[in-house]
């Protein structure tokens, strides 16, 4: 069975070219369990369906920059780390995101905090739309470069809009005053209004000295974490275990 120039040209006018990966697989199939021509084109166009949404999540999970690896299947729970899975379950239902809480994993280096955190991210993409990943460091480093251009203001409504916005490796070191501003800022414009995970190696009692004014911390950190869920870890290092070890 071969499809002729007319109809390649007609789907691809129509823009379903995706449909000519398929077609004749299902052609085949369809002629062998004898389905009618209303139950093939169904099934044609339903792969159609299914095939764009799966190519929207994978533009969804590239524009967050969150890595389609690390998901929740692949967490090492074996580990031997310490760790709530009642509440790592509550949170892979995504109601904080309804009910606009923020999330805060604290624990030493290595335990699966970033992992945990990007696998909510994945599970997240198929809910909402507006999902960003992004290390502290990277996201303080791109705000301070917009001072330059004078697009400071996009890229904070940018990171303030984000239906989810994951801010990785927070206070791995003391605040400058502008980066005070910048997360004071970004907290308080996103509290009562959308969900932010942290992720850091600190305890969140230990980020009051991260900032240079104490008073702007405090108001801060009180509307940041009086709605979170704070998930603390505590174990080994994933990373130092897979240290090749001598003979």
């Amino acid at each position: 069975m071969e499809l002729s120039n007319d109809l390649k040209q007609t789907l691809k006018q129509l823009r379903l070219s995706g449909v000519l990966l398929t077609i004749l697989e299902r052609a085949a199939y369809a002629k062998g369990v004898k389905l009618s021509y209303f139950e093939f084109m169904e099934l044609v166009l339903r792969d159609e369906v299914d095939r764009r949404q799966h190519n929207l999540l994978n533009r969804r999970i590239q524009r967050a920059r969150l890595n389609p690896d690390q998901t929740i299947e692949r967490f090492d729970f074996e580990a031997k780390i310490t760790i709530d899975m009642e509440r790592i379950k509550d949170l892979f239902s995504l109601n904080f995101i309804d009910r606009k809480e923020n999330v805060i994993f604290c624990g030493p280096v290595g335990v699966g905090k970033t992992h945990l955190a990007n696998a909510i991210g994945l599970n997240a993409c198929r809910k909402v739309n507006n999902v960003l990943r992004i290390k502290a460091n990277d996201m303080f480093t791109t705000l301070r470069q917009s001072r330059a251009d004078n697009s400071l203001g996009r890229e904070l409504v940018k990171l303030i809009g984000m239906d989810l916005l994951i801010i990785d490796d927070f206070g791995l070191k003391p605040l400058t005053e502008e980066q005070s501003n910048d997360i004071y800022e970004i907290i308080i414009e996103r509290y009562g209004r959308a969900s932010t995970i942290f992720t850091s190696n600190r305890h969140v009692d230990e980020w009051m000295p991260l900032f240079i004014d104490p008073i702007m911390a405090n108001s801060a950190l009180d509307r940041l974490a009086h709605n979170a869920h704070q998930v603390v870890i505590e174990g080994e290092s994933y990373r130092r275990r897979l240290v090749p070890k001598s003979a």
